[in-house]
């Protein structure tokens, strides 16, 4: 079944730029899997919202582990036209995360999203982190170097708000070593923030596939110690999207009906043993969050993060905000907190 569009003029440019974005980028990382790995091709896969009567999407998701953890490409449009009791008129999104297989190659995560409201509001969320589990600071410095450029006005004040959202506060570190991230962004001229978003969008999808491609040619050899240190950093990414990530909560919370997109941002391996040792870290009630969350996974020190588990996963994060709805309080926030739930209502 086709997902039906909203009827929005802006909608309907925002989810072309979305579109275009995943082309994009799924292009580049194809050339870098024909190149580097065995060529096997990013996979589409479509769910639709409540059956295509309120949209849906499409995410490719990434078969050649020789070059690839995981990775997916996501984009999402849902609308609400045929509802009066919904405040949201539209929302078009990609989401995108990449965990190469090299620990000497950094992960990425972008989000771009255009939201309208039935009352005729609209604003952008545009966020861009570099996540490697072995710095690289040449690798920091093209990234900021060029998101800079794409967004001269903007980004100190989008950086000073990622810093913010992604600093694990239990843990005393940030997830990533750069962080982009403007939240509730408008201004009086829709074509000029959509070229913003365009623009950024563009340029970290760009310098990230010429990031992964020199780090694939040159950095070819990786050390035991190198290995674990990816581990063990894929276990704190994974700890920050389930316990601190509002865009993933929210997700979870509106529908069930992308579970395993909207999770795809999971790494496929983490180190069990040194998540549960934050448990103690926790405060309440999020302690019993993670204490629930490692009831999800295989009792192996070293285990699998699997369709399975993250079934068990999304149930578990939905039931946990279910009953301590004040716990999104201590979730990750910018200046702004996104309404995303209560927008769906």
């Amino acid at each position: 079944m086709t997902l039906i569009k909203a009827k929005s003029p802006r909608a309907e440019v925002a989810y072309s730029l979305v579109c275009d974005l995943q082309q994009r980028f799924v292009d580049g990382l194809s050339k870098i899997g024909d190149k580097f790995g065995n060529g096997k091709p990013f996979v589409p896969m479509e769910w639709l919202r409540d059956d295509g009567k309120h949209g849906g999407g499409i995410r490719f998701m990434a078969t050649d582990n020789t070059i690839f953890n995981r990775a997916s490409v996501n984009i999402s449009h849902v609308q609400y036209d045929d509802d009066e009791t919904k405040k949201l008129s539209s929302a078009s999104a990609i989401s995108t995360i990449i965990h190469p297989d090299n620990p000497l190659a950094p992960s990425v995560h972008i989000h771009i999203s255009w939201t309208e409201m039935k009352d005729g509001c609209g604003y952008w969320r545009v966020m861009a982190d570099l996540n490697p589990s072995n710095q690289c600071d040449a690798d920091k410095e093209l990234f900021v170097e060029k998101l800079r450029q794409a967004a001269p006005k903007q980004y100190d004040e989008a950086a000073v708000q990622g810093d913010a959202y992604f600093y694990i506060p239990v843990l005393e570190r940030h997830r990533g070593v750069t962080h982009f991230y403007l939240e509730n962004y408008f201004s009086d001229d829709f074509n000029l923030d959509l070229d913003l978003a365009k623009t950024v969008g563009e340029a970290a999808i760009d310098t990230y596939c010429d990031i992964l491609s020199f780090a694939l040619e040159t950095r070819t050899l990786s050390t035991d110690a190198e290995r674990n240190q990816q581990l063990d950093y894929h276990t704190l990414y994974f700890f920050q999207v389930l316990t601190l990530d509002r865009g993933t909560t929210s997700g979870l919370l509106v529908h069930d009906q992308n579970d395993f997109g909207i999770l795809a941002s999971l790494p496929s391996v983490i180190n069990r043993s040194l998540l549960a040792s934050w448990v103690q870290k926790m405060p309440p009630p999020q302690d019993q969050l993670l204490h629930n969350i490692l009831a999800c996974l295989p009792a192996t020190d070293i285990c699998l993060v699997e369709d399975d588990s993250k079934r068990a996963l999304a149930n578990c994060l939905r039931q946990h905000y279910i009953m301590y709805p004040e716990a999104i309080d201590l979730q990750a926030r910018g200046n702004v907190i996104p309404s995303t739930v209560n927008n769906h209502r």
